[in-house]
This record gives structure tokens, sequence and C-alpha cells, in this order.
């Protein structure tokens, strides 16, 4: 069965879009006209086609499908289960709901492959660019345990939890970010656009300029010269960096450095260590085991030093140590997520103090953010106030020896 792209006009007279699914072009139209829509233009689209070998959906610029966006579709589908609708029904009624072109086709195909009789979390899998491992694992928990509806909403959690973790980071970050950029814009264009005709004044006058007048006109003349060299440069540098970040030397590397920079390595361990707790207690809590879950958040911690870590510890979770022995034995985990594992292990609790654990780290995150922005806006302050009481400093100073040479 195909997805086919329609226009068409209502019987009020209005013009209306979307998408439909059908056997034929011919059979679509059909579909529409039962509807009381009359199809000006039926095209088959390209879901399927984009789709590579294995499978996969690619996801680019103008078809996103954004974390927000897959969590709003998990808690609708699992409303409309808890309420009794057929899973099929249900994938049905999320297709009028989906305002996003991408995930609406995507979810015609996962429609389809169930009706055909694949299971709901082998539907999700054909598209790993857009289902994590972390909701495939769970989906296929929730199916085996017959506690489906159950299993959504706490995916929709999680994901609610990320992307309220990562607005509140990304926010935080906007207005150094805005301010910095900004400081930067003006004093570039000082530079080459005020400065030279400053120069050409001064070297009229045929006085010994300073020695900070002449660095700034060198300066000067350096950026309005060379600005192809210097942006050439840059580029050249982002994209070395690229290729030596996607070499697994280079990868492992450069997690290492990151998780040793003063300020953001904290952060990015506090990061890490909400990812690891909130995932694994979720898993736990939904039935899978120990060792599916390990494997699962290895591929959501997003860290190549973290994941050789998470290796070890599998392994000797496997030879039956428990887990709070290898975490702490890995020297990388902080003490708080060691104790509350080993308090979990003791009290047979292990999923709801690692899922407490997370909301420590997810609170600590947000202060840890807050701090950094309230230490990162008076460094750009004072940068740029180093930077303007230069420029100032070059240009009043052969003003004020050219008014002294015009008085004496």
């Amino acid at each position: 069965m195909g997805v086919y792209e329609y226009a068409a006009i209502a019987k009020s007279g209005k013009n209306v879009k979307g998408v439909i699914d059908a056997d034929t072009a011919a059979a679509a139209r059909r579909k529409l006209r039962e509807q009381d829509l009359y199809p000006t233009k039926v095209e088959e689209t390209q879901a399927k086609s984009a789709a590579s070998s294995e499978g996969q959906v690619r996801v680019g610029f103008g078809n996103r499908v954004s974390m927000r966006d897959i969590s709003l579709m998990t808690r609708q589908l699992a409303v409309l289960l808890q309420a009794g609708m057929p899973l099929v029904a249900s994938l049905s009624a999320l297709l009028e709901q989906t305002a996003n072109p991408r995930l609406r086709k995507i979810l015609f195909e996962v429609r389809d492959r169930v009706n055909e009789g694949a299971t709901l979390a082998d539907s999700f899998a054909q598209h790993p660019k857009v289902f994590t491992d972390l909701f495939i694992n769970m989906v296929r928990a929730g199916e085996a345990s017959g506690a489906l509806e159950q299993v959504l909403f706490r995916i929709a959690d999680i994901q609610e939890r990320q992307v309220r973790v990562n607005k509140k980071v990304m926010s935080s970050l906007t207005y150094p970010c805005f301010l910095a950029l900004f400081g930067l814009t003006v004093i570039v264009f000082l530079m080459v656009a005020i400065v030279p005709r400053l120069t050409a004044l001064f070297q009229k006058q045929g006085a010994d300029l300073p020695t900070l007048t002449k660095i700034m006109i060198g300066v000067s003349h350096f950026l309005g010269s060379f600005w192809w060299a210097i942006l050439l440069g840059i580029a050249c540098v982002l994209i070395l960096w690229r290729a030596w970040v996607s070499r697994p030397e280079g990868r492992l590397r450069w997690d290492r450095f990151k998780l040793k920079a003063p300020l953001y390595g904290s952060l990015q361990t506090k990061m890490i260590c909400a990812r690891f707790g909130r995932t694994l207690g979720t898993m736990l809590q939904s039935g899978l085991t120990m060792m599916v879950g390990l494997d699962v958040v290895k591929s959501v911690v997003q860290n190549r030093v973290i994941e050789d870590v998470l290796d070890d510890v599998k392994a000797s979770v496997r030879r039956g140590k428990d887990l709070a022995q290898p975490l702490k034995e890995s020297g990388v985990f902080p003490p708080l997520l060691i104790h509350m594992t080993e308090l979990g292990q003791r009290s047979g609790e292990l999923e709801s103090m690692l899922l407490k654990v997370s909301d420590t780290y997810e609170e600590d995150v947000e202060l840890t953010v807050d701090a950094m922005v309230s230490l990162i806006e008076p460094v750009i302050i004072v940068i740029m106030a180093i930077f303007v009481g230069f420029l100032v400093a070059s240009i009043l100073l052969p003003i004020l020896q050219l008014t002294h040479n015009i008085r004496t």
C-alpha cells in the first residue's frame, strides 16, 4: 500500500492538502471522493524511496522530526490505547493528529507493517534515525508484558524531561552567545570601517603616532586586507577538527577532554549521570534485564569514554558482580550515583533509586547552567570593555598629541 500526497477542494470550496494511503492513485482518488473531497492533484510520496537499504529514513533539514514531536506522538498513542482502542485504529487516529509531514509518513508505514502482522517495536525499528534504541526496546518490553500503554507513558515522560533540560540549557546560553556575537561584530566593524578613516586623518598630519595607535592600525589593515584568509583558516580548522573527531582515536580524546574541561566537564558528567539513571531505571522498571538496559544506556550517553567504561561494567555484571562495584572501580562516575545504586541494590528498589538520582542530577544541571551563565556574562562584558578601551585609547592618544602640538 502506497502513501499519496493530495490537493483537493472541499464541499465548502476550501482548498485542502494532506496525505492518504491507498493501493493506487485511482484508489486514493476514490477514497477522497468518499470523504466529499474533489482531488486536483494526487502524487505518490517518496517516503519509501527515501529509506535506505537498511530501512533508515533520512531526516533532513526542513523535514526534521524533533524529540518533542516524538514525545507528543507517544503520549497520544498511550492515551488512545489506555482508552481501549485497538493498536491499528490508534495508529490511524494518530495520523489525523500528527502535524509533522515526515512523522506522518513514518506512521503510515508503521501502521501498514502492524496491519500486516509485524510487532509495533519491529515496525518502529525500521526507522532508527527517528526512534532510538531506548524507544524500541521499551516498546518491545511493553508488548511482551502486555502493558504497552504504561510503557509508552514512561517513554513520553523520559522524552519530555530531556526536552525540558535541553530547552533550559539552550535558553540559558542564548543571551551570552548573542552578547558575544554582537560584541565581536561591533569590534570588527569599528576596526574595518571606522579606524581606516581615522588613520588617513592621522597620516595627513604627519605626526609620530603612539605605539598603541600603530598596533591598532596594523590590526585594522590586516583585517581589511586578509579577512578572506581568516575565514578560510577558520573553515580549514573546523574541517580538520571534524575529520579528527570522526576517527575513533580522535573521538576518544575529544570526549575525554570534554569530561576534564573546567566547568563544562562537571556539567557533562552530570548530564551523563542523569541519562544513565533515567534510562536504566525506566528500562528495569519496564521489565527489561540489566544486560539489555546497559546496552541501551551505552547508546544514549553520547561519550566514547563512558561507552568503554560501560562495556567493562557490563562484563563485570555478567560475571556476577553488583552494579555499584564496577561503577565505583571505573573512577568516572561520581559518588552520589554509586551510593544511590548501592542503596537501591540493598533495599531491592534499584529502579526507583536510579530515577531519584536522575531527578537530582537534572536539577543540578539546571543550577550548573545558571551558574555558568552568571559567570560567562561578566567575562564577556570585561573582554568587550578591554577591546573598546583599547580602541578608544588608540584613537584619543594621537588626537591629544595633535592638540598639544598645535598649542605649542
